[in-house]
């Protein structure tokens, strides 16, 4: 076992692999423009993130606050209503062409503006975060 950073690295480090992930998406995307038939993919991987935090986070003992029912004609708990993993997907709703192809490049670009913005927001994180445990390890040096 090595040295922890912090509990949100590996949950930092596991969106930087699902983001680049999803950046090879839209990168096929936007390549497959002309291809006949083809339709956008991406991934969906926020609930899994969600999954991941509450295992780091989640202080074991903490009560969980359920739904109250106070009356028998109540709905119970829909539960989980997105997988816990990562889920591809085609993207859909886009009018195809008169080639089948329902890639619009507008949305294309747009997606990988906003996952690039999103990645490099992270890294900035994990750079912080590095910049920070550096500053520790220095200042216990000069302490000896």
């Amino acid at each position: 076992m090595g040295i922890q950073i912090s509990k949100a690295h590996d949950l930092m480090t596991k969106a930087l692999d699902y983001r680049a992930a999803r950046q090879d998406l839209i990168a096929g995307n936007i390549a497959n423009e002309d291809t006949p038939f083809y339709h956008p993919r991406d991934i969906r991987f926020e609930k899994s993130l969600q999954n991941e935090a509450k295992k780091i986070f989640d202080e074991p003992g903490v009560a969980k606050l359920e739904l109250a029912r106070t009356n028998g004609a109540h709905f119970a708990s829909a539960g989980e209503s997105e997988p816990a993993q990562a889920m591809l997907y085609y993207r859909d709703g886009h009018l195809a062409r008169n080639d089948g192809n329902s890639v619009d490049l507008d949305i294309e670009t747009t997606e990988m503006t906003k996952n690039s913005l999103m990645f490099q927001g992270i890294t900035a994180a994990l750079k912080k975060e590095a910049a920070l445990f550096k500053a520790v390890i220095q200042a216990s040096e000069r302490t000896q």
